[in-house]
């Protein structure tokens, strides 16, 4: 594999779970010990209509559906190890979705094994399995399309001879690992789980193979994801239930009391804004046969993740934490009364700035300024990519200037003011003028008279272009 790529051989993973895979488990299942954690499976359809938000009072990034809902929340310190696990059924939204996150995580999975009905009912999850041209297409596009390693989770079909042969196919599509969870579509978790077919898919495929389905009765404790893998001649475990009930499964110095993980879960939940009724569910799922204790009707009766702390004794932490994020919200409100800051993005340089037309009386808007700079420096000319979103069919650009990326977080309502507007970050960030009613008048006097100087120049060579 090549340099930093995610690794699937020899690794224990968090399976990827419904409502459970947000991101405090997955954060509290890294600090136990898991190589890798998937998130909960998302749904093409509605990932396609999100927006990539950096979030500053939180650290996070952010993919927010036009209903305000946050689909998707990731951080820095999973960045490496997130793998991010689709429900789709059509390539071509795959690879639309695949690349509106590729950068913010370590590996895209597809997700082939879900039997619910609402996965299968839109021809995903489990419904796959019965068309592997389809599964073939979606594989392929997407290994073809995105620059990180892709994977996919699928069950057994009834036959061995049927299984090899799917998993064959999809090993042709060049994904990097694939994940089985030992049932067929109609099996549930009370039936015991085929390792057999797991054994025989292993020695069938070169790739890593993640064996899946042991929570029943094999995987209790860290010591049994070891026999498990042993039981199944997989490279690599991935752990459902198990981690569920208690995330430290995954420490090799072994369980900690689900008491003392349901206090750092919470920790987290609140660091991270997580959404009340997730904070509840997760933590309903830890307590399994003490949600009727008097903590678990205190926590069904809870409506806010403040109520829940009260149930955990952890007023303080809860008090301490809202402080920070506001001090933090503040300090970040302040900086954006002063929009000349730019701030990194990535490689991309942002600032808050709107193209207003009538800001701009002169002949010359600041696409020309650039332009023309560009020319008189004899440098390759700006390059600019524009993105529309279909909540409000807003638009975004970016301008690639000598190699450096620079746009504006606010999004404009044509092609055209979008990229001005990237323009304007670019000749800001350059200490250029941009051709602003009343720019000679702003700055210091010397940056002024060179203001002045560069804005005479320039302007004499773009009246002579025009000229010409």
């Amino acid at each position: 594999t090549m340099v930093g790529r995610l690794c699937f051989r020899n690794v224990n993973a968090l399976a990827p779970m419904v409502r459970v895979g947000t991101l405090p488990t997955r954060l509290l299942s890294l600090d136990y010990g898991a190589d890798i954690v998937y998130s909960e499976e998302l749904i093409d359809i509605k990932m396609a209509q999100c927006q990539r938000v950096v979030n500053e009072v939180l650290e996070t990034v952010d993919f927010v559906a036009p209903d305000e809902r946050v689909m998707f929340r990731t951080c820095e310190k999973e960045k490496d190890r997130v793998v991010f696990q689709m429900g789709t059924a059509d390539p071509d939204r795959a690879l639309i979705v695949a690349r509106l996150v590729e950068n913010d995580v370590a590996a895209i999975d597809v997700n082939m094994g879900c039997p619910k009905e609402y996965s299968t009912k839109g021809g995903m999850g489990a419904a796959l399995l019965s068309d592997p041209d389809k599964i073939e297409a979606i594989l392929r596009t997407l290994v073809k399309g995105v620059s990180k390693p892709v994977t996919c989770k699928i069950r057994i079909l009834p036959t061995l001879e049927d299984t090899l042969s799917l998993v064959k196919r999809i090993e042709n599509t060049g994904v990097a690992a694939i994940a089985v969870h030992g049932r067929l579509k109609d099996e549930r978790p009370r039936h015991p789980v085929h390792c057999d077919f797991i054994q025989a898919i292993a020695e069938a495929v070169s790739i890593p193979v993640i064996a899946n389905g042991g929570s029943l009765d094999r995987v209790k404790a860290h010591a049994d994801i070891e026999e498990f893998r042993k039981a199944t001649g997989a490279s690599s475990v991935m752990v459902a239930r198990a981690a569920m009930w208690n995330p430290s499964v995954f420490r090799s110095q072994g369980l900690l009391s689900v008491e003392e993980v349901m206090e750092e879960y919470l920790k987290y939940a609140i660091r991270y804004d997580n959404h009340a009724f997730n904070t509840k569910y997760c933590l309903c799922q830890m307590l399994r046969d003490k949600v009727e204790s008097p903590l678990g009707k205190q926590l069904k009766s809870a409506q806010t993740n403040k109520e829940i702390c009260e149930g955990y004794g952890l007023q303080e932490y809860y008090t301490k934490t809202q402080a920070e994020l506001q001090a933090r919200r503040e300090a970040i409100q302040t900086n954006h009364n002063h929009p000349n800051q730019p701030v990194l993005d990535g490689d991309v340089t942002t600032m808050h700035v709107k193209f207003e037309r009538r800001e701009y009386p002169g002949e010359f808007s600041p696409k020309m300024f650039l332009l023309e700079w560009s020319r008189k420096e004899n440098l390759e000319q700006p390059r600019y990519e524009t993105v529309q979103r279909s909540q409000d069919r807003a638009f975004q650009s970016m301008v690639t200037m000598t190699g450096k990326k620079y746009r504006s977080t606010l999004w404009e309502k044509s092609k055209k003011y979008a990229e001005q507007a990237s323009a304007i970050v670019c000749l800001r960030v350059l200490g250029l003028p941009e051709g602003r009613a009343g720019e000679e008048y702003s700055g210091l006097v010397g940056k002024r008279k060179r203001e002045e100087k560069n804005m005479h120049s320039l302007t004499t060579t773009l009246c002579n272009n025009c000229v010409k």
